[in-house]
């Protein structure tokens, strides 16, 4: 078994140019473009630091046509690989911690057992705090799988997501996150696409309430008037994004890490031949980081990390 995690970097600086098209709200393309140019970036840097001017690698790792050999690239430390390597030593932000709301999106995916997302919330946490150099999150949301809020009016959103779900899987998973908030790792916690009635569940559930409800209103048009009076009695703020549920499906990671002309050829086909790791590949998680400046307005780091695991055939 191969636990693999995949990073896009910083993509404020030097991220690439996302190209939206009509109807691609709600789309995981600024994540899969920003990591397939990531690849693309740490293939050709790694590559050049490499060569020995014979057309070959010091380590002796052959170019295999226009991409180089995957241990030029990637890091291998344990049992996990870290697509693509990363370089720790230039981490961190520019300015004290102080001066900066973290926020994080924390998205667990359909294809991932429950009993492991413990582990899971502090890979997670691990990766971007040291991504940013901190300790401590100001804002973690959690999206779960399963959930939407969608209908061809608010009212009809809100009445099908009532269904969507597991209210005690949820709660459960909740109680881990508020393990965080007690220690201080984490200053508030909050859902993503919880409704009147799913929220009002949960707050009967649990014993940190949701600071922040996240959910997506581009397809209904307005925030139920039944989530709003909720929201402004239990003090939960109510904010909007245009996010995926499910962010990363199966067939999109295996065409990410796979041998095509956009893939990274971590992966060996479906058929196992070809090089590269051979095994079913499970999609586990997604986190999404912003490193916001507070008393200048903006964004200076903004990122995402995804966990999976390679099951060996």
């Amino acid at each position: 078994m191969t636990r693999i995690v995949l990073s896009t970097g910083n993509i404020v600086s030097g991220g690439p140019s996302i190209i939206r098209k009509p109807g691609t709200y709600r789309s995981n393309l600024e994540f899969t473009n920003s990591l397939r140019s990531n690849f693309l970036a740490a293939q050709q840097d790694y590559a050049a630091a490499l060569e020995n001017g014979n057309g070959a690698h010091e380590d002796g790792a052959p170019l295999n046509g226009s991409r180089p050999s995957t241990d030029v690239w990637t890091a291998k430390e344990d049992s996990t690989l870290y697509v693509p390597r990363i370089n720790w030593a230039a981490a961190g932000l520019q300015e004290d911690r102080a001066r900066y709301e973290i926020t994080l999106k924390l998205f667990f995916l359909p294809t991932a057992p429950l009993e492991k997302r413990l582990d899971y919330i502090h890979e997670a946490l691990r990766l971007v705090e040291k991504e940013l150099g901190i300790s401590d999150i100001d804002l973690l949301i959690v999206s779960f799988p399963g959930i939407a809020f969608e209908g061809d009016c608010e009212w009809e959103a809100d009445k099908k997501n009532a269904t969507m779900g597991n209210d005690d899987e949820e709660a459960a998973t909740w109680s881990l996150l508020e393990q965080l908030y007690n220690q201080g790792e984490v200053s508030r916690l909050g859902v993503a696409e919880f409704g009147t009635e799913k929220l009002q569940r949960l707050l009967g559930k649990v014993k940190v309430r949701p600071a922040v409800d996240q959910i997506n209103i581009r397809n209904c048009c307005n925030v139920p008037p039944p989530l709003t009076k909720l929201a402004k009695e239990k003090g939960i703020e109510l904010l909007t994004h245009g996010d995926c549920t499910d962010i990363l499906p199966k067939g999109t990671l295996r065409e990410l890490l796979g041998q095509g002309l956009q893939g990274a050829g971590v992966l060996a086909d479906n058929d196992g031949s070809g090089n590269g790791l051979k095994g079913d590949l499970i999609p586990e998680w997604v986190v999404k980081y912003t490193a916001f400046v507070k008393d200048r307005g903006v964004i200076e780091n903004k990122g995402y990390f995804a966990g999976a695991e390679l099951v060996e055939s």
